[in-house]
């Protein structure tokens, strides 16, 4: 099926037979045309109409009756028609200029030529008509079909006029290069680094949008590297790009932690779509560059780079107007435990320093062990293959600890009225802090889920606290178990 096949639907035919009531021209433009020639869905349908678009959203939310609303922005010149799962948004042809010290345009009414001559990239540059005169025809200035095919990002007008009008193009360039896994034209790409420094005039805010859909991307590594690349990273996000490079001193170096990252960032994006997770990956190491020392004995250091770089993520947010709280939480948190799993390859697996690891990360310990498998980026397979074994043992001892816990969690192995006759003491607070101690030693392994373990910590707790118990409790069990072995013995006949 043809591009143009797939818009003879009652939806255009309807849209374009209001438009020639209202003698306008009327074309759907933009991404949703790019998107029918990549085979892609969506459901944002763009449309232009020479003259006023408002005029045509009104008459076409009419049309489609009740279910639809029409939301008008006269500041924008647009309106947008809800109707169903779909939005239709529409606007009247114009032309823009702007100033050197703002990306907001002074707009003026203009053709179609005009209209596409603005656009961002030829890929986008693209119009369909919904006339029934020519409905399904492609107009295409600019070649946009060509790039699509040669899979370029690539401006239609002069790529310097371009990102210095608007600044924020240069971030959707990379970011539609890195959705698309395209290629950026060269003189396209040559003339971001020239405009590099032009993204300062653009908020935090809409570059954080921006960054989020690289990091949405199969493979969001195409985006970072193309940010560093250009000259935008060191303007946005400084603290990564220091990461560059291998310092060498007395001719030993330590690896490239910029492309460390790169590697680690594509593997969890490989593992998870979770995006809060790939910010995690991103930042891992952020604090390195902050933290490395030479040791002339063990070479480069990097200590308590995680702690280090849990703070400098929770700067990072707040100068990137990223969410804060939970999110902030979740990435600052996966940051300062990121070691943590393989410091426990590297030791000896004990079930308390599992559940000590279990308690920090909580429910994010199935993340931290894709973020933890994703870190080990080693050229030695073999070396690789071994860590990766070691974390099936470690998940495999999260899983066994785990269900102890659900065991030990049912009941204590001295419960609250055994505490109350084994010291005298009536139902209060006091009882409540011997079960509640008792408990979490042995949810801490601390000591064993027996009760002559229990016993023996809670005859020291009361000896803290300098009460004495009534009997012997371990008298008392051999009793019980003497009488139990009694009672099991059969008769002689």
């Amino acid at each position: 099926m043809t591009p143009s096949q797939k818009i003879d639907t009652p939806l255009f035919h309807s849209v374009g037979s209001i438009a020639d009531s209202m003698n306008r021209q009327c074309y759907v433009v933009g991404g949703y045309v790019r998107d029918l020639f990549l085979c892609r869905h969506s459901k944002d349908i763009d449309f232009v109409t020479v003259g006023s678009g408002i005029e045509v959203a009104e008459a076409v939310a009419k049309h489609l009756g009740r279910g639809a609303r029409c939301n008008v922005f006269k500041n924008f010149g647009t309106a947008q028609v809800k109707f169903r799962d779909t939005e239709l948004e529409f606007v009247g042809a114009r032309r823009e200029s702007y100033s050197h010290d703002s990306r907001k345009p002074v707009v003026e009414d203009g053709t179609l030529d005009d209209d596409l001559s603005r656009r961002d990239f030829t890929i986008n540059a693209m119009a369909m008509s919904v006339n029934r005169d020519n409905f399904g025809e492609l107009i295409d200035p600019y070649d946009g079909v060509g790039d699509l095919d040669r899979q370029l990002i690539r401006t239609p007008l002069d790529p310097d006029i371009t990102f210095s009008d608007d600044p924020l193009r240069m971030m959707r360039a990379i970011r539609f290069a890195t959705q698309l896994q395209f290629d950026i034209h060269p003189e396209t790409f040559a003339a971001i680094r020239r405009n590099a420094s032009r993204i300062e005039i653009i908020t935090a805010e809409r570059i954080k949008d921006e960054l989020y859909k690289i990091m949405g991307a199969s493979r969001p590594s195409i985006g970072w590297r193309l940010l560093l690349d250009s000259g935008l990273l060191a303007i946005i996000l400084p603290e990564l790009a220091r990461m560059k490079g291998i310092d060498v001193v007395d001719g030993r170096g330590h690896k490239d932690n910029f492309n460390h990252t790169m590697l680690v960032l594509d593997a969890v994006a490989a593992a998870s779509d979770k995006v809060l997770l790939r910010w995690a990956a991103l930042f891992h190491d952020i604090g390195k560059p902050v933290t490395k020392h030479y040791d002339p004995a063990r070479g480069w250091t990097f200590h308590n780079h995680n702690f280090v770089g849990a703070k400098m993520v929770k700067n990072i947010f707040r100068r990137m107007k990223f969410p804060l709280g939970a999110d902030l939480a979740y990435v600052s948190k996966l940051v300062e435990l990121h070691m943590r799993p393989i410091a426990l390859v590297e030791d000896e697996v004990t079930d308390s320093a599992v559940r000590r690891l279990a308690n920090y990360a909580e429910e994010d310990l199935g993340d931290l062990m894709i973020l933890a498998r994703a870190d080990i980026t080693s050229r030695d397979e073999a070396r690789k293959a071994r860590y990766l074994a070691n974390f099936d043992l470690v998940e495999e001892k999260f899983r066994a600890t785990h269900e102890k816990d659900v065991e030990r969690n049912r009941k204590n192995p001295v419960d609250g009225l055994e505490i109350m006759e084994l010291f005298g003491l009536p139902q209060s607070p006091e009882v409540g802090y011997f079960a509640k101690n008792l408990k979490q030693a042995v949810k801490d392994c601390v000591i064993e889920d027996t009760r002559e373990a229990a016993f023996a910590y809670l005859l020291k707790l009361a000896e803290e606290k300098g009460l004495r118990p009534l009997f012997d409790p371990f008298e008392r069990e051999r009793q019980r178990a003497a009488e139990t072995d009694e009672k099991d013995t059969p008769l002689n006949d």
